[in-house]
């Protein structure tokens, strides 16, 4: 690599952050069928599968799934096999892979979402009560412990991370990836196949912006609580709002914007304007 500096020019190695094709398949009812390829960065990919097919309604618990393997076909080249998840679902059913159309191709930086499908989302899932109630002090410092744990960024400064904490900012799981959505899937496969769902009273942490297939993502998982370093869609905010989440943007040198269902974050007197 070619580095230039103030004029000047040198060169130098350097490690990139690896996105590779993920083809997530599935077995189910005898039948094979690719529900989705991925770009996404090698590693959880397990949990990335089992995270996106809970996500999209087609798993449910641990129990729904029978087997998780990497590709063995004979017909595939043996460097590739390790970018191919096998899903081996339990039952004899065949499931409803409707909701699954949109994401034959699915891109590791942006989801597909729309106000169309916030109607079909209300349907698996009711709007979030309860949930913990987080000391905004506890807030402040989940952005440095998020980082502390990305190994993979300090390498290469070039993946997204979500991480899961308690309400007292105790680090649960953290999940790196080139796309944010995959990181958040990653650490959601993380929770299904640890027994752990719903994520009531957890905090969800995301590296960057939170869109709405963050928020989406978020509430199938139960997550009352979502944190974004950087700023909410619109569309996010509409959905946080619909659903019941506390969604907290701009988390970062000690402030935050609450967009939504500010209740739960505990803090100090609002403070008061002084009189023009």
């Amino acid at each position: 690599m070619r580095v230039i500096r103030d004029g000047r020019v040198s060169t130098r190695p350097d490690q990139l952050a690896i996105e590779e094709p993920l083809e997530i398949r599935l077995f189910a009812a005898g039948r094979r069928h690719t529900v989705a390829i991925t770009m996404r960065t090698p590693g959880a990919d397990f949990e990335l599968a089992v995270g996106f097919l809970f996500s999209e309604g087609i798993v449910g618990s641990r129990d729904d799934v029978r087997r998780l393997t990497y590709c063995t076909d004979r017909d595939v080249d043996a460097d590739q096999r390790y970018n191919i998840v096998n899903v081996d679902l339990a039952g004899a059913a065949a499931p409803d892979l409707r909701s699954l159309e949109r994401h034959f191709f699915t891109n590791s930086a942006c989801g597909v979402c729309g106000k169309a499908t916030m109607d079909a989302l209300e349907v698996r899932s009711a709007p979030l009560s309860g949930g913990p109630e987080v000391p905004v002090d506890v807030l402040y410092g989940l952005p440095e412990r998020l980082r502390a744990r990305q190994g993979l960024f300090d390498a290469t400064g070039g993946l997204h991370a979500a991480g899961l904490f308690t309400a007292g900012g105790e680090v649960l799981a953290v999940r790196e990836d080139v796309g944010r959505h995959n990181a958040l899937d990653k650490l959601i496969g993380w929770a299904v196949l640890q027994g752990r769902l719903p994520l009531s009273n957890e905090v969800l942490v995301v590296s960057g912006r939170s869109s709405y297939e963050i928020l989406q993502k978020a509430i199938t998982a139960g997550v009352c609580v979502v944190c974004g370093i950087s700023a909410p869609s619109s569309l996010a905010v509409d959905l946080a709002e619909r659903f019941g989440v506390t969604l907290v943007g701009f988390l970062r040198d000690r402030r935050c914007n609450v967009y939504a269902h500010a209740g739960r974050i505990l803090a100090g007197e609002p403070a008061v304007n002084p009189p023009i």
